[in-house]
């Protein structure tokens, strides 16, 4: 929310420096995030007071050399008017007079100013310049050269009451506090909610009169004035509606001062009857929305329009502003006349009732609605707005008819109209007013500061509560222990909704008070033993691990469609829905599931990436959901999930590109390179697995505890997530079981300084003998010379048999004591090949 400096200070008088304010505000809880500033120093354009002010153009002469260009004759504080070169399309059609009083922003040499014509934001210096013949050495400036806004067609014309000759930093300048207020604080949401947080701040006064326009123009409430039939089928979701009516309006342009406000706040002005409701709904955080009175249609046998708040009929539907035809379901609030919706309640107002130039008479209705509705049908619409906003954190339904008759007597005094004394008020849902007995002694248990009774009483009451030191008899009240002579009987003020225990008043006092000035302490105890979390430093060590690969991380939906999980067997069953945890109310059916693996996330996000990326290595550590027996809650085991495809290098321009793509061995690699870090060894067994290709599918295990298993997909599985034709590879590891052996003490050995010795061997076997089991022999066999293995080659064809393969392995052999000499490997290697005939059936290769 953006609430401009100018604007707060019509309510309070704020004596500080603007970041000292933000800090305050910030310190009680409104974060300021950004001080955005227009002319004033800190601004990324700053106004020179002596440059910038503001001019009067008395006459307008034409240019002798130039068509489309003017003398204008500016009055600005000087000795005597300056004559300017112009060429703005508003006064070409002003050329020979010289009866005018057009106040205008007047820049003399030497001015910064943003260049409008080129492309990146540009200071320009203003120079004196011939133009066309004439010598020129100052300007009329437009609201872009200014930096107030895009717009360089024409210049900038200001009211005429704008001082001749003042700064133009000190009419137009400007602090604009961004703010973001997190939380159902409805109260917050509006430039005066933010006034009586300053006042309470600063212990400055607050000024009220916005709220308080009913004492100056009376106006009388009725459920039934003669202007408009109102009802409210639904008290529910409406718990208040009030209508004002204003007759003979001129819609027009709203005035400058307003628009700048309005603009500076983030919304764009429109026309003064649209203007003033956005205006009022920023100042007072009621949100009010102007119908063509004209366009309302009454009931049968009625001969008044007719507002009814009830809830829509399922199908039933409305254009609303943005044009788009809208549908809605029979819990959204709509507001109706006799005939049909104008209006989606708390979020927009429909298209065809709404106020144009046509429009005389206007009915302005104000009104409350329940939040938690407005929440959903902004929600399931897809419309967000300002309103919806607003009533979404809870608004109070003692404003409406405070801000109708603040806007209604807005619209009489720019508009033209005429304000019938009668507010239109439905009010089904009044709550009894809140009474909290609040013990100070209570506070300062809580905050751990002793605030004086007197200061608690200042804050409570600048915030508008009301405090006594007497018991109210009869009363609502919330207390932790019975009435004592000092405890204070706090009634809590309609637009604080969030307030209902004595601990929410404690906050209000502490965050007034300033958490900065409460003492700091050491604890009185000693902190306790910190544990290490072996899941979250193992889950961490993973993370990194993976990246440094190359993958990316991703977060998917833990709720999904149970389709999806089907189609990862597609020649199998499908999903059987009783072993799943379900959504009772699900958004959609695509969330409507809690998931039991994390794969098919992963699938679907690689195939939404792969019409931006050709290249896609993502992997997710995520909780899946299985339900246990008897057992109210699931499990919820940690999986780590892999999804990669593509090209095996990212494009580039080096040559030399290796663009092959990815398979089965690259995320061998990968799952390689993971156990390594860990300090883990894994071993790769051939396995079948309805998700993945025959052949191209390992089960993972380390010691007897199995992993999961990696491949690459089954094509059936790759067409049903809509996957390219190409290799996807996947696995889908159980992370705690990975995690098992993680974090043990490890035995480092020593580095030898004796030279190695290697020896090459090939061998010949049967088809069916894994690399695995050779592997495991030859390090048996090879005693603690042996230090590595590693499988170089493999051969089959002629001479080899079929039905048999050869396999070479380089052999490195090694001792801590001695440099080894050619009888002791060879000892080694023959103790190597006997294990090797006599497990393996393996046969030296001559």
């Amino acid at each position: 929310m953006k609430v401009p400096l100018s604007w707060l200070e019509d309510y309070v008088d704020i004596p500080i420096p603007t970041t000292e304010l933000a800090e305050r505000l910030t310190l009680a809880g409104l974060e300021v995030e950004t001080i955005e500033y227009t002319g004033l120093p800190g601004a990324e354009l700053e106004w020179d007071p002596g440059k910038i002010v503001v001019g009067e153009i008395r006459a307008v002469h034409p240019h002798p050399n130039a068509d489309r260009l003017v003398l204008a004759e500016v009055e600005y504080g000087g000795t005597e008017p300056e004559a300017v070169v112009s060429g703005p399309p508003s006064l070409l059609p002003l050329r020979g007079r010289s009866d005018l009083h057009l106040k205008v922003a007047f820049a003399m040499e030497g001015a910064a100013l943003w260049d409008p014509y080129a492309e990146v934001h540009r200071v320009k210096k203003l120079k004196r310049s011939r133009i066309r013949g004439v010598l020129s050495r100052a300007m009329v400036c437009s609201e872009k050269e200014l930096g107030l806004s895009d717009e360089h067609e024409d210049i900038i014309y200001l009211p005429d009451d704008a001082p001749v000759g003042l700064p133009l930093v000190e009419y137009l300048g400007d602090a604009v506090l961004e703010l973001d207020i997190k939380g159902p604080f409805g109260h917050l949401q509006s430039v005066f909610g933010i006034a009586r947080e300053v006042s309470a701040l600063l212990k400055a006064p607050l000024r009220r009169d916005v709220l308080e326009v009913l004492k100056h123009h009376p106006a009388g409430l009725a459920p039934t004035p003669d202007f408009i039939v109102l009802e409210i089928p639904d008290p529910d979701l409406c718990p208040r509606y009030s209508a004002a009516f204003i007759q003979g309006v001129r819609v027009g342009t709203s005035p400058f001062w307003m628009q700048m406000r309005l603009r500076r706040a983030g919304m764009r002005p429109i026309n003064n009857i649209v203007d003033i409701t956005n205006y009022v709904m920023l100042e007072l955080g009621q949100p009010l929305h102007a119908f063509d009175y004209h366009i309302l249609r009454s009931k049968p046998g009625e001969d008044r329009p007719a507002i009814i708040v009830r809830r829509a009929r399922a199908g039933e539907q409305m254009a609303t502003l943005d044009g788009v035809m809208r549908t809605f379901d029979n819990e959204m609030l709509l507001i109706t006349n006799g005939q049909g919706p104008v209006a989606v309640a708390g979020v927009m107002g429909g298209l065809e009732s709404e106020v144009t130039e046509a429009t005389t008479d206007v009915l302005l209705e104000s009104a409350n609605f329940y939040f938690l509705n407005v929440r959903r049908t902004s929600r399931l619409l897809g419309l967000t707005s300002d309103a919806s906003q607003r009533f979404g954190r809870r608004v109070d339904p003692e404003l409406t008819v405070k801000a109708a008759a603040r806007a209604a007597h807005l619209m009489a005094e720019l508009a033209g109209g005429t304000v019938v004394p009668v507010i239109g008020d439905l009010y089904p849902g009044r709550q009894p007013q809140r009474v909290i007995e609040f013990d100070p002694a209570y506070a300062a248990r809580i905050l751990g500061v002793e605030v004086p009774t007197d200061e608690m009483v200042r804050i409570l009451t600048s915030l508008e509560f009301q405090v006594s030191r007497s018991h109210v008899a009869g009363s609502q009240t919330e207390a932790l222990r019975p009435a004592t002579p000092a405890t204070l009987n706090v009634t809590v003020p309609s637009h604080r909704l969030d307030v209902t225990r004595p601990v929410d008043l404690v906050e209000e006092v502490g965050r007034v008070w300033g958490y900065d000035r409460f003492p700091v302490t050491l604890m009185r105890d000693e902190l306790p033993p910190q544990r290490a979390n072996p899941r979250l430093e193992g889950a961490e060590r993973v993370r990194d691990l993976l990246i440094g690969c190359g993958l990316d991380e991703v977060i998917t939906y833990s709720l999904i469609n149970i389709e999806d999980e089907g189609k990862l067997r597609p020649e199998g069953p499908p999903p059987d829905p009783a072993g799943y945890l379900h959504v009772r109310n699900p958004l959609s059916s695509e969330r409507a599931t809690l998931r039991q693996t994390p794969l098919p996330g992963l699938l679907h996000t690689a195939r939404k990436n792969l019409r931006f990326l050709d290249r896609i290595a993502i992997f997710e550590i995520s909780a899946v959901y299985l339900p246990v027996e008897g057992q109210t809650l699931p499990d919820e085991p940690l999986r780590l999930g892999m999804v990669k495809t593509g090209p095996r290098e990212d494009r580039s321009w080096l040559a030399g590109q290796d663009r092959e793509l990815l398979g089965f061995y690259d995320l061998k690699g990968i799952v390689e390179t993971l156990l390594s870090g860990l300090g883990l060894e894994g071993t790769f067994e051939p396995t079948q697995h309805p998700s993945f290709h025959p052949g191209r599918c390992a089960q993972v295990s380390i010691g007897d505890n199995v992993l999961g298993v990696m491949g690459e997909l089954h094509p059936l599985v790759r067409e049903a997530f809509g996957l390219p034709a190409q290799p996807v590879c996947a696995l889908e590891f159980d992370l705690d079981k990975l995690l098992v052996g993680w974090g043990a003490a490890r035995t480092m050995e020593p580095i030898s300084v004796h030279p190695p010795v290697y020896e090459d061997i090939a061998l010949v076997v049967d088809e069916t003998v894994t690399a695995e089991q050779m592997e495991r022999a030859i390090r048996s066999a090879g005693g603690r010379l042996l230090r590595e293995v590693r499988l170089f080659d493999v051969y089959r064809g002629a001479p080899v048999a079929a039905g048999k393969k050869s396999m070479a392995y380089a052999l490195t052999f090694q001792s801590d004591t001695k440099t080894l000499k050619d009888t002791e490997v060879a000892k080694q290697r023959q103790r190597i090949v006997r294990r090797l005939e006599r497990e393996l059936g393996a046969v030296l290769r001559g």
